[in-house]
């Protein structure tokens, strides 16, 4: 068991609110989503929540068109490890994260690992891949301009950035809520990659 693994737990509740009022951040329409908008400023400082292999809830179904004119589909990626970064060009804490989740890529190739980002928010696909490849992301980003990948990522990534760590089963394995350093997600990967083996 590593050090990683003591610091476990579920983000059930936090799930919930983002299901209520969407992913924490954004619209301010409701007082729900002001509520959420909150609750994700109070968990967004980095915190890592692990769960274990048997609380893993379903795989999650994570789809859509890229900011690169593509489609990406979890479920092409079942087998690998996944690592899911919910980012926004609009974000100064996704600015700070950008080169440690670069680094954690780079640290990472090779093992049966995919990255995949989700880009909340933004105002166009333009905006989002002339800031993705800014920021040096060689990965696919879903173009998530609704917020509804607050629902397809299971209501369990309640801030700008959050990071996820997908299971060879696609269930999610861990979640960072706010910036995450390169040797969190090293680290996250490398016992998630452990499981499958």
């Amino acid at each position: 068991m590593t050090a990683h693994r003591l610091t476990r737990s579920l983000v059930a509740g936090a799930g919930a609110l983002a299901l209520l009022g969407g992913v924490a951040a954004c619209s301010g329409e409701s007082s729900s989503a002001e509520a959420a908008k909150e609750v994700g400023s109070r968990n967004g400082d980095g915190s890592l929540h692990l769960i274990d292999e048997q609380d893993r809830g379903d795989p999650v179904e994570l789809a859509g068109d890229t900011i690169a004119g593509k489609t990406w589909d979890s479920a092409d990626h079942l087998g690998s490890v996944v690592v899911v970064n919910l980012w926004a060009s609009w974000c100064g804490p996704c600015a700070k994260e950008a080169p440690h989740l670069v680094d954690a890529y780079e640290a990472t190739k090779g093992a049966d690992v995919e990255f995949v980002g989700i880009d909340y928010r933004e105002s166009s696909v333009e905006t989002g891949l002339a800031q993705a490849q800014e920021w040096g992301f060689a990965w696919p980003s879903v173009y998530d301009e609704s917020g509804s990948t607050a629902l397809d990522m299971q209501g369990k990534m309640t801030t700008q950035p959050s990071t996820a760590v997908l299971d060879g089963e696609g269930r999610i394995a861990a979640v960072v809520l706010g910036p995450v350093t390169e040797s969190t997600l090293v680290g996250v990967v490398e016992d998630t990659l452990a499981e499958e083996g």
